[in-house]
């Protein structure tokens, strides 16, 4: 009934295993990864006609995390998976940025990759088994797959890179970095770092790429016993035309691409490729078929250009960063803003401040956490002159928003006491290239300018690459169309001290150590020019928020006086924020969070919860009102909450007959502590004072 075939390997003390042939038989490939007790079942699985008037290929690729992989329900009202959570479009992107450039051009099926996590052990990464199991199962699947590629996460502690780190290896982590690639070379680098130079990067890239080579090998082992045969792949001939349009086009192309401004070039391209297309096309597959032979001829150009002449589309050399202009506190109702602008890419970065309760809560397989520092990246359709449609968050944006996320973190994870939940919101409001490394920038100045006290100014650059053989060329901060034609989005972000966050991605078969290196080199350079620019107007936090921000200050009182603030059934608690305006938060350690919108409603929880907290101390007068009076004295509240009893022969100096002779319940009056009992009762005196 099963044809089961699987291979295993002893990956630095990990067992790794793949099997296929038992579970989801039906899909073109599939393959269930196991990393220790972490499993992943991954599924491939294409169309079988292609639509022959796509321009693109399209790939679809999900990572599905199940809650009963970690023995887990789900959280919400209907108590199932739903939409995907962020770090499953995060993981999608981190498979389908590798693989989609080894499916061949001419591949134009639709093909869809589904990696279902199954089972999780709580210490292996199932995004590594979810990548390993996607190349797998293409490799297996027949389908026009020039891999196989493997990865794998790379730690650094205490100088020595971690293969595979768990969990709890990675909270002591210096780095945290996931690269994947083929036999050749590397593909993809994503990472988070705490200011490591380039040589630690650039060794964690090495070392990651050759320990996943026997994963590779394993691959093909297990396909030269359970492959599929070869899809059939006819690759278009080109139309007889081809030639006379090239004589016709490339003058005209070439004469666009010397025009710098990049709103009058896309208009001057446009206008030209509709000449060409009508000139040469007499029906929809001519169409087609000239479109494709226009973006052929735009990359060539533009890549000889450079090759050849070492000058850009927009006139500049290969290391120069485009004009740069900061600008911060823009409006007066923001908690922080900067509005950066490197060229023709610009990014409005706002800062806000809220309290603990805007925390985020996320559900994961992990358990139930909470993050303070929120980062969201919006994209909107006029930043690049376009009509789109406005609705949920895109892939695209998630993961631009999570790569500045990264790059920003591990400098605001080293301030302390600073009690506020962060939210930083980039909206790009113009885009020619890297607005992912303007939101980075715009996002150090905005935290500064709400008052955070982050010790460095934050950064981020875009390289690009345009190689042909053993000839290449890196290009520093790179325009849109240099992303679009070039072989390399390499992007890097960091202090002057260090790099933060590093994201690569590789349009050809890999890249080797020198270019990796020649890149880095490159963006620490463009890095630091940067930064200088960016310090010449914020060079260091607000030494306060501003006055329309909130206000948070904590108090620490004795475990002993929780129950105290809280009152009965939260009565205490309710009272003083009815009174005070503010917001009190108290934990289980005594920690009290006042939040307040103006300082004076915070002085007034703060005073409130002082006065019930606080131990009154003998010798000393207070202020107090008669709550109730009895034959032996009066009971005078006159501290928060706490009461104390004026003994009958304390009101007067004289006899008293009555207690209602000298009080009465309502009267404000002074009184004197002269002693505390055993029991923490508190004696008081009129006629002391």
């Amino acid at each position: 009934m099963f044809d089961i075939s699987s291979v295993q390997l002893d990956w630095q003390g990990l067992d790794l295993k793949l099997e296929t042939g038992l579970m989801a038989r039906q899909a073109d490939g599939a393959v269930v990864v196991s990393l220790g007790d972490t499993s992943v079942l991954c599924t491939v699985t294409a169309a079988r006609d292609a639509d022959k008037n796509l321009d693109f290929f399209p790939l679809s690729v999900h990572y599905i995390e199940k809650a009963y992989a970690a023995g887990k329900i789900p959280g919400g009202f209907f108590k199932r998976e739903g939409r995907p959570a962020e770090i499953e479009i995060l993981n999608s992107r981190l498979i389908d940025r590798p693989m989609r450039p080894l499916f061949h051009k001419d591949f134009k099926n639709e093909t869809q990759i589904i990696c279902t996590v199954i089972s999780y052990d709580g210490e292996n990464d199932p995004a590594i088994c979810a990548m390993i199991g996607a190349s797998a199962a293409a490799t297996i699947s027949g389908l026009p797959f020039l891999g196989p590629i493997a990865c794998a996460r790379v730690g650094y502690t205490d100088g020595d890179y971690i293969l595979n780190p768990t969990k709890e290896e990675l909270k002591d982590s210096e780095l945290d970095l996931v690269v994947a690639g083929t036999r050749e070379g590397v593909l993809m680098v994503e990472s988070e770092a705490h200011e490591l130079p380039e040589e630690i990067m650039l060794g964690a890239v090495q070392f990651g790429f050759n320990e996943f080579q026997p994963v590779i090998k394993k691959i093909i082992e297990l396909a030269e016993k359970s492959a599929k045969p070869s899809w059939d792949l006819v690759s278009p001939e080109k139309p007889s035309f081809i030639k006379d349009m090239k004589k016709f086009a490339v003058p005209e192309l070439e004469t666009s691409y010397k025009i710098k401004e990049k709103k009058k070039r896309n208009d001057s391209l446009n206008e030209i490729r509709g000449k060409i297309i009508e000139k040469f096309s007499e029906n929809d597959e001519d169409i087609n078929v000239v479109s494709d032979a226009i973006k052929g001829l735009e990359k060539e150009i533009v890549r000889a250009s450079i090759l050849k002449t070492g000058k850009r589309i927009d006139g500049r050399d290969l290391d120069t960063v485009r004009a740069i202009d900061v600008r911060v506190d823009l409006f007066s109702s923001s908690h922080g803003s900067a509005l950066f602008t490197r060229g023709e890419t610009q990014a409005f970065v706002t800062t806000t401040l809220g309290t603990s309760s805007d925390e985020q809560m996320l559900d994961t397989l992990d358990g139930d956490l909470k993050e303070k520092f929120l980062l969201h990246y919006n994209f909107p359709p006029f930043s690049v002159n376009e009509v789109g449609r406005i609705g949920s968050t895109g892939r695209r944006e998630v993961g631009h928003g999570k790569l500045a996320w990264r790059s920003i973190n591990p400098i605001l994870s080293k301030v302390k006491d600073f009690p506020y939940t962060l939210r930083v919101v980039s909206e790009i409001t113009e885009s020619n290239g890297s607005s992912s490394m303007a939101t980075v920038c715009g996002a150090s100045l905005a935290l500064m300018d709400a008052g955070v006290p982050l010790e460095k100014s934050v950064a981020g650059v875009a390289m690009g690459l345009i190689k042909e053989k053993d000839n290449f060329v890196v290009l520093t901060d790179i325009l849109g169309d240099e992303d679009h034609l070039g072989d390399m989005d390499f992007k890097v972000a960091g202090t002057k001290s260090g790099i933060t966050a590093l994201q690569m991605d590789i349009k050809v078969d890999g890249i080797t150590e020198e270019i990796m290196k020649d890149a880095l080199t490159k963006a620490l350079n463009a890095r630091k020019h940067i930064l200088s620019e960016m310090d010449k107007v914020v060079s260091g936090p607000r030494k306060m928020t501003k006055p329309n921000a909130p206000k948070i200050f904590t108090i620490k009182i004795d475990k002993s006086k929780i129950r105290e603030v809280i009152g009965s059934g939260g009565k205490v608690i309710k009272d003083i924020c009815e009174k005070s305006g503010a917001k009190v938060e108290i934990d289980d350690d005594g920690i009290v969070t006042v939040f307040s919108a103006k300082s004076s409603d915070g002085e007034i929880a703060r005073g409130m919860i002082n006065d019930i907290v606080a131990e009154p101390e003998v010798g000393k007068i207070y202020s107090g009102k008669v709550v109730k009076t009895t034959d032996f004295g009066a009971f005078v509240n006159f501290m928060g909450s706490r009461d104390g009893l004026v003994h009958i022969s304390q009101l007067k100096n004289e006899r008293v007959e009555k207690t209602t002779d000298v009080v009465n319940e309502g009267d404000e009056v002074k009184v004197k502590v002269i002693g505390v009992d055993d029991r923490g009762k508190v004696k008081l005196s009129i006629k002391d004072v």
